[in-house]
């Protein structure tokens, strides 16, 4: 798998607590969207881990194309 799937065309709206990480699937297979389940060992894709700095909701990407990382940054949008 060269690509990621794209599960969903939009961000995942999650509330993360100050200083705890986070696993996102960068994969898009996990069955547990927007975190890591483990799918993807057979991708050659692995997580991102993101560590919250403070306890707000953080919009995890759902097109897995975002260049901000775990972060939605808006290109589901031109996809």
């Amino acid at each position: 798998m060269s690509q990621p799937a794209c599960p969903q065309k939009g961000p995942y709206p999650i509330a993360v607590e100050a200083s705890k990480d986070y696993y996102w699937c960068a994969c898009g297979l996990s069955a547990s969207q927007p975190f890591c389940d483990g799918s993807h060992k057979e991708s050659g894709i692995t997580p991102i881990k993101y560590t919250a700095t403070e306890s707000t909701t953080a919009y995890f990407c759902g097109c897995k194309q975002s260049k901000k990382d775990a972060l939605c940054d808006g290109t589901h949008s031109k996809i």
